[in-house]
């Protein structure tokens, strides 16, 4: 069953192609309807939870007429409106990632460029309990119950890999990612031990960027490129500390899916990157 999320993102597809179509441009919807320019780029861009009177409006300005077309857009609009899994965690779960977990629920394909951590799909536990705890080392009140709510729905986050058509994860890790001792010697290797097992997958992909190949277009920035297999073009998921960015721009997905090709290309072969983390497994950890 599709997220709430990816039924927006759907919704708001529509609504673009419809506005494109009539040959309006979101300044002039925005004007007609008294809504803001902002509040135009949200819907169609799946951001925001839209109202009934909203999309009938909209469908108005568009010129859809059709008793069975209005009934799917009313329909496919009371979808996107219900609660995904992930809300019963927003004790837990900041308002800026919740749009990500539930477009993580619905891709079909992940591609992940991670400079210092291990991408959550892909953690232990053991691992992810540890990342949360330095996390919140600034909010010593209630630490172990968030760090426990977190783990419990980064965890849940993994069940996508349960689905019959499970998402294509394809992760690029800086070599730093898997030096870095998380949590102590045991933690990591229990991790490093749980990347080599889902290295096996055919459904996942794990490259180890070294460090000898020295500078790179994505220094500055770890990013991930979400794909849907029912809504068209891609996202861009950029997290900073407190707060994300959502890029959906054709330059922006062009850019980062170059960068992503050169990463891949730079990095240890997916058979390398196992015999690499066998190896650092039995020395290091």
């Amino acid at each position: 069953m599709d997220s709430p999320t990816v039924l927006r993102r759907r919704l708001g597809s529509e609504l673009r192609r419809l506005r494109e179509r009539t040959g309006l441009q979101a300044k002039a919807v925005a004007d007609t309807l008294r809504f803001s320019a902002t509040k135009i780029s949200r819907i169609e861009s799946g951001q925001t939870t839209l109202k009934e009177s909203d999309v009938r409006a909209l469908l108005e300005l568009y010129g859809v007429t059709d008793e069975s077309e209005l009934r799917q857009f009313i329909s496919l609009t009371r979808r996107s409106t219900q609660r995904g899994w992930w809300h019963d965690y927003g004790d837990a779960l900041p308002d800026w990632f919740q749009t990500y977990v539930g477009m993580e629920s619905d891709a079909s394909r992940i591609r992940a460029y991670e400079t210092e951590l291990i991408p959550g799909i892909l953690q232990t536990s053991d691992y992810a309990r540890a990342i949360f705890r330095a996390a919140l080392a600034d909010r010593p009140d209630n630490v172990d119950e968030t760090v426990d709510r977190r783990a419990k729905l980064r965890l849940q986050r993994q069940e996508v890999f349960s689905r019959p058509d499970p998402p294509a994860v394809w992760a690029v890790l800086n070599e730093t990612v898997l030096r870095r001792p998380v949590g102590g010697s045991e933690v990591m290797r229990g991790q490093v031990l749980h990347l080599l097992d889902a290295a096996h997958r055919p459904n996942i992909t794990i490259q180890v960027l070294p460090l000898s190949i020295g500078a790179h277009a994505a220094m500055s920035m770890p990013f991930h490129i979400l794909s849907f297999s029912d809504v068209p073009g891609h996202v861009v998921y950029i997290e900073a500390l407190t707060s994300s960015l959502y890029l959906e721009k054709e330059a922006d997905l062009a850019r980062h899916e170059i960068v992503f090709d050169q990463l891949a290309d730079a990095a240890m072969t997916p058979g390398e990157s196992v015999s690499w983390m066998h190896q650092i497994a039995k020395e290091r950890y």
